[in-house]
């Protein structure tokens, strides 16, 4: 009203003044908001590249740069079924002693985890090819007439023939000797003969305790009664 008293304007030249400043304002208002500053993502491609860049962590090396080979060592790897056999290589090997191999392993695996023969000494008389047993001795290079039941000798020239060992008399010592039978195993003989008063036959062997009927096949033909 102060406008068209002011200015003399008509009520229709008014109203599209005003409809006019209001458009006016609209389009200020929207210029503004669509003009503001709005946060911007990194492409996947600059983080990435950024990723590229970073450091990487350190490893230990030698002094020319190189990573050092893991030192040799005969760790217990589980055969099928995680099965391990512990044998005892000794004689003339590098790293004579205990070691633990997988289930299924032969005489060649037990003399590489043990270093190898030494220089000079004669295989020839050494079965390589033959499957482990558990709680046996591999003697390598030992004198003649060294090598016993259950023992494996190599180059060693011809080996003493023993007899069946006999389960009634038989020592913890001597059983032990047999293949696949360690000091526990000789005991529970030991053990079974003192409770049921010796062995009448070489079947009563599979009643002792920690002997299944594999075990049992291979020393049948190395015992009597």
């Amino acid at each position: 009203m102060w406008l068209q008293l002011r200015c003399g304007l008509e009520p229709r030249a008014l109203a599209a003044l005003t409809v006019l400043l209001v458009a006016a304002a609209v389009f200020a208002a929207t210029h503004l908001w669509s003009a503001r500053p709005e946060p911007v993502r990194a492409p996947e491609r600059v983080g990435e590249a950024a990723d590229a860049h970073a450091p990487v962590a350190r490893t230990d090396t030698d002094t020319d740069g190189a990573v050092p080979e893991p030192s040799p060592g005969t760790p217990p790897v589980a055969g099928p079924g995680g099965q391990v056999v512990v044998v005892d290589v000794s004689g003339k090997v590098r790293h004579p002693g205990i070691h633990r191999l997988p289930a299924g392993a032969r005489v060649a695996d037990a003399l590489r985890v043990a270093g190898g023969a030494r220089p000079g000494v004669d295989l020839n008389g050494l079965n390589r090819a033959r499957v482990l047993m558990d709680g046996e001795q591999i003697i390598v290079g030992g004198p003649p007439g060294s090598t016993a039941p259950g023992v494996t000798g190599g180059g060693a020239g011809p080996t003493a023939a023993a007899g069946p060992v006999s389960l009634s008399t038989a020592t913890v010592e001597q059983l032990d000797t047999l293949p696949g039978v360690g000091p526990v195993l000789a005991q529970h003989i030991v053990d079974y003969r003192t409770q049921h008063g010796g062995f009448r036959s070489v079947d009563e062997l599979r009643e002792v305790n920690g002997i299944g009927d594999r075990r049992f096949a291979d020393l049948r033909p190395l015992v009597r009664p």
